[in-house]
């Protein structure tokens, strides 16, 4: 379940550091976490949906693997992010 253009450029738009960075850590996470929240309401309803499931768990690892290395880079911008989302860590 691919995101809406107009959703994505949203959250792009939210999280770049600056006017052109659409690849950024940030931007990257927060992507990954509209993704998840889409995934995990999509659950709400088809509870045996293990296909996309197994997708939701790769986007969770990937998500954390991201944060891991913002965190190794730069604690602060790390700390930014996460209260920015919401995420528990």
């Amino acid at each position: 379940m691919a995101l809406a253009a107009d959703v994505k450029s949203e959250v792009i738009s939210t999280h770049a550091r600056h006017e052109k960075d659409t690849g950024s850590t940030e931007v990257q996470v927060a992507i990954l976490s509209q993704r998840i929240l889409q995934l995990t309401d999509h659950f709400k309803d088809h509870k045996q949906d293990f296909h996309s499931r197994k997708g939701l768990l790769t986007m969770v690892a990937q998500r954390r693997r991201l944060l891991d290395y913002l965190k190794s880079r730069s604690p602060k911008r790390y700390q930014d992010l996460i209260q920015k989302l919401g995420l528990r860590r």
